[in-house]
């Protein structure tokens, strides 16, 4: 692990890098030393510094300040470099910073000056960490899980029109992960490293939507009052998320439909019109050509916006997919919680696979983490159907249960047995998509003999 107090000096002149330790370990930096090209990459190699303080000219050296900082750039870009020079002049300096050094100082140097450019190196380079682990979770956080053909082919579709500018229509019920695919489309693209602005058009009310689309000039709103910048400009070289559009008001659909064909827009106050690059993306639980057939959205702005439509299958169109889910919502509610992750026995898992999810994929992750808070056990544990939430277990098992069954237990066996039999096999089948072959396995019947006892219990599965 980098420390961030460890600093590397390379320089030839055994007074130079003794006065420069001297200011650093002043300062509480840990500092390394290395007079020519082999020793750097040694030290490098061994453990990678924090910031490299590199002399473009050493004498007695295989390569010069130059050629380690392409090395460096190469074998280890995230460590910054600042280099220095006793014959400085403007076009090496340039040369430096052009080959990736982060800053240029001439030597004889002064102290302040050297500190506050390792100062400023160091933050620029833990902020570059802290945004990349950022995207790094955001994508883990939007990561499309399931096995299941329904999202196999979601990925594919994601893939193929990711790269391109195209508008993109996500569909889904609510909950569905459609603002996931959003971002998965965004981190798929040549936008990555841009901007991910997400708006909800609900919230857009046409009295204030040329504010918070368009922003305003400095005074618009007030004397001294700065300049709002809106959504299209925050998204400007990336990425913008209409969430749930079907929601916006008419007036709305209007004005986002005209800044979609021309492609600028004017802030209030302004006279000056302002050009963006921006892709948008749009999300939808609702029926477009519906709302379009009761003249609630303008059939203009759907076909401005749904240029590639996708579909995101609700979570019971893919009940196989549940237990890759709940180990994926395991490992991040254990990262936001701080707790250890929890296995799940596989009773509560077949309970998570039958029942409804009337709020779909965003439920289920509410209810993993409130397993792994609430149910009873210690980390070493598996969590039982009795770490379930109370409300999912009896709608789910109740109608097999005696105990919470009144009808059930008033019936004489064989009839009881016929109506348990009934709903276990319902409750599988439900479990399994519907799939013949997969129950049977699943409960070790043979699949003719399941086929020959849904017939009898008047069951007819949706597919085999």
């Amino acid at each position: 692990m980098v420390s961030a107090k460890d600093i590397l000096i390379v320089d030839d002149e055994a007074a130079i890098r003794e006065a420069v330790r001297d200011v650093l370990e002043d300062e509480g930096y840990a500092v390394r030393e290395a007079a020519h090209a082999g020793a750097a990459i040694e030290a490098i190699e061994r453990r990678a510094p924090a910031l490299v303080l590199l002399d473009i000219w050493l004498e007695g050296s295989d390569m010069d300040g130059i050629q380690i900082l392409e090395w460096i750039r190469t074998h280890h870009p995230q460590v910054p470099v600042i280099m220095f020079s006793g014959h400085g002049t403007i076009e090496t300096a340039v040369a430096a910073i052009k080959k990736g050094a982060y800053d240029f100082i001439e030597k004889p140097f002064n102290s302040e000056r050297l500190l506050l450019a390792v100062d400023h190196a160091l933050e620029a380079s833990r902020l570059r960490r802290e945004n990349a682990e950022l995207r790094r979770r955001a994508l883990e956080a939007a990561e499309l899980v399931g096995s299941s053909p329904q999202m196999a082919r979601l990925r594919a579709a994601i893939e193929r029109v990711a790269p391109t500018n195209s508008r993109v229509l996500i569909k889904g019920p609510p909950g569905s992960g459609k603002e996931m695919v959003a971002r998965t489309l965004h981190a798929r693209s040549k936008r990555a490293r841009g901007p991910f602005v997400v708006v909800n058009a609900a919230l857009l009310h046409p009295e204030r939507v040329d504010l918070e689309l368009f922003g305003a000039e400095a005074g618009w709103l007030g004397p001294g009052h700065p300049r709002v910048i809106g959504t299209f400009e925050q998204a400007d070289g990336g990425t913008l998320v209409i969430d749930e559009i079907g929601d916006m008001p008419p007036e709305t659909q209007g004005k986002v439909l005209r800044v979609l064909q021309e492609q600028r827009f004017v802030r209030l106050g302004g006279s000056r019109p302002v050009e963006v690059d921006v892709r948008v993306l749009a999300t939808t639980s609702r029926s477009l050509e519906a709302e379009m057939a009761q003249g609630r959205f303008r059939e203009a702005l759907y076909y401005r916006i749904a240029v590639v439509p996708l579909e995101v299958p609700a979570l019971s169109e893919r009940r196989s997919d549940i237990p890759e889910l709940v180990e994926h919502f395991m490992r991040l509610a254990a990262q936001a919680t701080g707790l250890p992750p929890r296995r799940i026995s596989e009773e509560a898992l077949a309970v998570l696979q039958a029942a409804d999810w009337p709020g779909d994929v965003r439920q289920l992750k509410n209810t993993v983490e409130w397993m792994l808070i609430m149910a009873p056990g210690g980390p070493e544990d598996p969590i039982g159907v009795d770490g379930l939430p109370p409300e999912l277990t009896q709608r789910t098992t109740a109608v097999m249960d005696p105990r919470t069954n009144g009808e059930l237990i008033s019936l004489p066996l064989r009839e009881a047995r016929e109506q348990f039999e009934r709903a276990y096999l319902q409750a599988q089948l439900h479990r399994f998509g519907g799939n013949v072959s997969r129950t049977a396995s699943f409960i070790g019947m043979e699949r003719s003999a399941l086929h020959r006892k849904l017939k009898a219990l008047g069951l007819y599965s949706e597919g085999g």
